[in-house]
């Protein structure tokens, strides 16, 4: 007879909070698949009219259908081409045959991936997969792990593909002052800081990205994706976009003034119902009321992004959204309001080979309930607060005058991706409510931000003396407080040391070293443009910064080093052409993937193992940081190495290991994890992957989140 279960009578069981009911326990029930119907969907667009009735069924049934995966090669690497080519060659053929093991499909043409066409140089692909099927299908975990590595490593991004062409279309070169207006996850943003690195590869550009979000959780991630491009001419900002204030430059001349931007990027919150195959969920809670609260919100942003924007310079305002009243409705109110400052312009010769919708110049308003309504006079009074007049198409002799078939929309039945509307418009003069922005009214509000700022900050520091007061550190309602950013100054104590065992010359900017703490040792030492330096020097008492620089020196207490700093690989490329000939080290082949297969770092390869001309060069190279340099006929690869008394070692972790030892064709075998073998629960590899596959859905058409706070 089997013993009674014994009951702890102090357990709490979990409670639903509304009804008091145990919650139940849905792990143990079949997950069931989202039934992909919404009537109010289908009549809503029908009425829109937003593709021909020929096309209707087909756009259905795509629309349906899950997302196939895409990604596209860094374009600002040096061995983006070489990683192309082993795309192209190896990647494609163990490609092939998984998909044909999984599909038993045998014919290389339908299984061959796609190159988007109208993508630069041939650097973006697409995958006849969706991301369930790479994640859940064994025969594909060599894939999976390849974009895994190679998007931790920075060489890649994993994006959908109709998200990559706003930045695009926005054209960045390298001296565009960008303003990245509500830039989180951040996919686009990397995008943005490759244009900024696209000519040539030494030279530190003067232009940068300002990439802000309103949210402060999602700046974090941000800051994560915009850190596999170390570039250090970005900077991060906290701050209702539609808010954002004036910020102030210095010029040449040291007099200040008010920074107008180059290129503005308003990628703004949307209902996302372009996203409906990778996002299925949205299905369950479509309707068409969403739109009508969000116009109001997109509109501001959009204009304050052509405030910001400079004369003769390019705003592009796209939604991962197939809504009229968020696409087009939006501009014609902007465009309209600018009285002939701001105009659309035609930029499809910037994604030749992209199929696309013109943007419509006749729409409808439909309210949540789908009623429709052609003219304002038709719409009832309880309706007035959330359908505006200036909502409703122009009339047709006015509308010409828009530009609005100049737009594009992407549908995703027209080359097999998601939803997606994008519009270019210049700016031909200042806009008339701007008139007023002049410098000496912004550092007045500068200053007096900074008073109340300071008098909060004294508020705090008396609540904390009062014994019933507040004793611990709080979140504040917009995040976290920052650490300052401490730029070096003329005697810095390290700074000699490190300029002497580097040998850094003449023309290395020591102004533009910073550390994040006033006090103590400094651990880590990064470093920004010069004229990103000069905007956190001016503006960060009126807009909070997240983050800036890429870090540079790294401190390393180690007796055998007379230089109490390491370089640190994140900020190699800006770093390396300053730094002289007494710390570099050129390896062969050979001695390369000795170093790069040594896996534990207790045990680095001694120098006698090296060939015998690696042996002689490292004599001449003192104890202590250096850089490894190997040249291959295609690319170059400079690592941050450490040169101890009797041995070698390089200073990368695992994920930039495999991406040089694919590049290098080695053999990766010893890093390539099955994650379907792996039987124990708490494996460490298997907890990477799955946090690996956690972040694969980081994207920036994830906007719409932001819509929770505004419904």
């Amino acid at each position: 007879m089997g013993r009674d279960k014994k009951v702890n009578p102090f357990a709490k069981k979990k409670r639903d909070k509304r009804f008091g009911q145990p919650k139940p326990d849905r792990r143990s029930e079949p997950y069931e698949e989202i039934v992909r119907e919404n009537e109010s969907f289908y009549k809503y667009y029908k009425a829109q009219n937003i593709c021909p009735d020929n096309e209707w069924e087909i756009f259905l049934n795509k629309i349906k259908d899950n997302l196939p995966t895409t990604f596209r090669i860094t374009a600002s690497k040096d061995e983006a081409m070489a990683l192309l080519d082993i795309i192209k060659t190896e990647f494609f053929e163990e490609y092939t045959k998984s998909v044909s093991e999984l599909h038993q499909v045998d014919n290389e043409e339908v299984l061959k991936p796609f190159c988007l066409p109208w993508y630069p140089d041939g650097l973006g692909w697409q995958l006849h997969l969706s991301r369930k099927d790479i994640r859940r299908s064994e025969p594909l975990y060599k894939l999976h792990n390849f974009l895994i590595a190679e998007t931790n490593a920075g060489a890649i991004s994993r994006q959908e593909a109709v998200s990559m062409i706003p930045p695009i279309v926005l054209d960045v070169k390298p001296t565009d002052k960008v303003l990245d207006m509500c830039a989180a996850p951040g996919s686009k943003t990397t995008q943005l800081i490759e244009g900024l690195h696209s000519g040539n590869q030494e030279a530190i550009p003067s232009g940068f990205v300002v990439a802000n979000d309103i949210d402060n959780n999602r700046c974090y991630m941000l800051v994560h994706q915009a850190k596999r491009l170390n570039s250090p001419c970005i900077v991060v900002t906290n701050h209702d976009s539609a808010f954002l204030p004036n910020m102030i430059q210095t010029n040449p001349n040291g007099k200040k003034q008010i920074l107008k931007f180059d290129k503005v990027l308003c990628d703004v919150p949307c209902s996302g119902d372009g996203t409906l195959r990778k996002n299925p969920d949205i299905w369950l809670k479509w309707n068409a009321g969403q739109a009508l609260n969000l116009h109001g919100i997109q509109y501001r942003i959009a204009r304050r992004g052509a405030e910001q924007l400079a004369v003769g310079g390019r705003l592009v305002y796209s939604t991962c959204s197939l809504n009229p009243i968020e696409n087009e409705a939006v501009l014609q109110r902007l465009v309209k309001d600018s009285n002939g400052a701001l105009e659309i312009v035609d930029a499809s010769h910037l994604v030749p080979g992209l199929k696309y919708k013109p943007g419509l110049t006749d729409w409808k308003l439909i309210s949540r309930d789908i009623e429709i309504y052609t003219k304002w006079d038709e719409v009832p009074q309880k309706y007035h607060t959330v359908i505006r007049p200036n909502m409703f198409p122009l009339p047709p002799d006015e509308i010409k005058e828009i530009g609005l078939e100049k737009c594009m929309r992407v549908l995703p039945h027209l080359q097999d991706t998601g939803a997606f509307f994008v519009a270019a418009l210049i700016k031909k003069k200042p806009l008339e409510w701007e008139k007023n922005d002049n410098v000496e009214k912004t550092i007045n509000e500068m200053k007096s931000n900074k008073n109340d700022s300071d008098m909060s900050k004294e508020d705090d520091e008396e609540k904390k003396s009062v014994p019933w007061g507040p004793q611990r550190k709080k979140r504040r309602l917009d995040g976290y407080k920052e650490d300052p950013y401490v730029f070096f100054t003329e005697n810095e104590p390290v700074w000699e040391d490190i300029k002497s065992f580097y040998e850094l010359n003449d023309s290395f900017n020591k102004d533009c070293l910073l550390t994040r703490s006033l006090i103590g040792k400094k651990k880590n030492i990064y470093f920004c443009s010069p004229e990103i330096r000069d905007l956190v020097i001016n503006n960060e008492d009126s807009v909070k910064i997240i983050n800036t620089g890429v870090k540079m020196f790294v401190r390393c207490d180690n007796r055998n080093m007379k230089c109490a700093f390491r370089l640190a690989q994140e900020g190699l490329n800006t770093s390396n052409p300053f730094i002289g000939k007494s710390r570099r080290l050129d390896l062969c082949r050979e001695d390369l993937l000795k170093l790069l297969y040594c896996t534990d770092p207790t045990k680095p390869p001694h120098i006698t193992s090296m060939t015998e001309d690696t042996q002689n060069k490292v004599e001449d190279i003192k104890p202590g940081s250096c850089i490894l340099k190997y040249i291959d006929d295609k690319f170059a690869i400079s690592l941050v190495g450490w040169r101890g008394t009797t041995s070698l070692r390089a200073y990368i972790e695992q994920n930039e290991t495999i991406h040089i030892l694919r590049l290098l064709k080695a053999d990766i075998s010893q890093f390539v994890v099955n994650k379907f073998k792996k039987s124990e629960e708490n494996s460490p590899e298997i907890t990477e992957i799955e946090n690996d596959e956690k972040s694969e859905s980081i994207d920036d058409d994830s906007n719409n989140a932001l819509n929770k706070e505004i419904e």
